[in-house]
């Protein structure tokens, strides 16, 4: 899988798991509007963890980029992050 997909795959997954509504995955999709919570960011980010390797909140990546607003900066920011 992609990190793309992995990343989809956990919104999706997440959302389910919460009985949130998830609005339709677009890259420009900004994050305070896909209908997720913090608490549902907090697992996700817990669960790419442990799927792709990474945190990029917590490694040099996350200092040398802005916190994503949309759903494609922060799948690029995880992209970033594994390679």
């Amino acid at each position: 899988m992609s990190v793309r997909s992995d990343v989809i795959e956990q919104f999706k997954i997440v959302a389910a798991e919460q009985d949130k509504r998830l609005a339709p995955l677009v890259d420009d999709l900004p994050l305070l509007e896909c209908g997720l919570d913090s608490l549902c960011f907090a697992v996700i980010v817990a669960r790419l963890e442990d799927t792709l390797g990474v945190d990029p909140f917590s490694t040099a990546v996350a200092q040398d980029a802005e916190f994503p607003v949309t759903l494609r900066e922060f799948i690029n920011l995880y992209e970033k992050a594994s390679k």
